[in-house]
């Protein structure tokens, strides 16, 4: 689950992460009078969960109230266009109002799983500013790390050792000590899965302060999260994405138009490779689970040919706790509650197999039943309209 800067700030003022004053606004009165608490010169910066709002459009400095309700008014209701966000943009219903602070140097700071050591790693670099990626690709150098041992929590000789990596002098290694050890108390205590700062900056008057914030949070760690749900915003994320969260399915929506429905992930991701192999491109990574009912593939499905990108149809199950003649009679009785426009191919493997071919092609529905992955692969990429079958 991703949130705002805002919403990020908030939690690291908690921790004692350092972050400038702010305030969230939803109108133009409302950021005109957050500037006028703050006083001075301000940055109004749009919310949305993408990066590169900058070069978007999406953050600028205004000298005074009056100038701020004019760019505010500007901002809000704007699509906002970056290279994370696609073509179509994303809409601002939301501006982050904050004290502007005279940089002298930009850092980035950040903490993620390493899943190579099975360890959380902190990673600091000079390159602040800038993606860290890119940092990653053409400097690696820059991007010094410190690993963190499981019920150890980052100790007071790793922070420093990053402190002084990030070139900081006198009283501002022991400001980098106290932010880096509470960005690990932010990150351990909520349950984050990335936690990002960039730029972490020194000011023109040597503080050390979190000029961006990013946390993503472990959505599998949210029961015992229970306050971080109220955080998340819903009009961020995909719809669909949205609707197949209700009912615990893993639904990605992709670029292509064979929409496919399979029951572990791993069955899942061979299947979009075999259809790529074959021509086509997937619309999406629809995994309904190891235990697939009838109620869950319905409701997938529902997902799937809502999706006005898909052409075709593949449904992919291998049935082993859960028998393959229920899950063709939730599919049956699936299609048969819902207009179903395009050519829906199904591979069964498995408990009941047999039983559950004979179920589909008996049905009053035209499915296109295929006996190997590869058949249903080539029939489903020639049913969506492309391919080499």
């Amino acid at each position: 689950m991703k949130v705002h800067e805002y919403q990020a700030k908030e939690i690291f003022s908690e921790f004692g992460v350092p972050v400038p004053e702010g305030y969230a606004v939803f109108s133009v009165d409302e950021a005109e009078e957050a500037a006028k608490k703050i006083g001075g010169r301000v940055a109004v910066k749009a919310q949305i969960h993408a990066g590169g709002r900058g070069k978007g459009g999406g953050v600028k400095l205004v000298d005074n109230p009056n100038e701020v309700r004019k760019v505010a008014g500007e901002m809000l209701g704007m699509q906002l266009i970056t290279h994370q966000t696609g073509p179509e943009g994303k809409e601002v219903q939301r501006l982050l109002v904050e004290k502007a602070t005279p940089i002298a140097r930009e850092l980035y700071a950040g903490i993620v799983l390493d899943r190579t050591t099975g360890r959380y790693v902190v990673m600091v670099s000079t390159e602040g500013g800038v993606e860290i990626e890119k940092v990653a690709a053409e400097t690696p150098e820059l991007i010094i790390k410190e690993w963190i041992e499981p019920g150890f929590g980052l100790l007071p000789y790793q922070a420093r050792k990053l402190a002084y990596a990030l070139q900081l002098e006198g009283d501002q290694v022991k400001q980098g000590i106290k932010c880096l050890r509470a960005l690990w108390r932010a990150f351990e205590a909520n349950d984050c899965s990335l936690i990002e700062i960039n730029p972490m900056v020194v000011t023109e008057t040597g503080e050390v302060l979190a000029l961006d914030a990013k946390i993503n949070f472990d959505d599998n760690a949210l029961a015992r999260q229970p306050d971080l749900s109220g955080l998340r915003d819903l009009s961020e994320e995909d719809p669909q994405e949205v609707e197949a969260s209700k009912y615990d399915l893993n639904y990605i929506k992709l670029d292509g138009n064979v929409g496919c429905m399979v029951n572990g992930a791993g069955l899942a991701m061979a299947t979009m490779d075999i259809i790529k192999l074959h021509g086509g491109e997937p619309a999406n990574f629809l995994d309904v689970g190891g235990v697939a009912s009838s109620d869950t593939v319905a409701n997938g499905f529902r997902i799937l040919i809502n999706d006005a990108n898909v052409k075709g149809v593949l449904i992919n199950i291998f049935g082993g706790i859960v028998r393959c003649d229920r899950i063709a009679q939730g599919i049956i009785e699936a299609l048969q509650e819902m207009k179903v426009s395009v050519p829906v191919v199904v591979r069964m493997e498995g408990t009941n197999a047999e039983e559950a071919r004979k179920l589909l092609q008996e049905s009053s529905l035209e499915f296109i039943v295929a006996g190997t992955l590869e058949e249903a692969a080539q029939r489903a990429v020639s049913a969506a309209g492309g391919g080499q079958a």
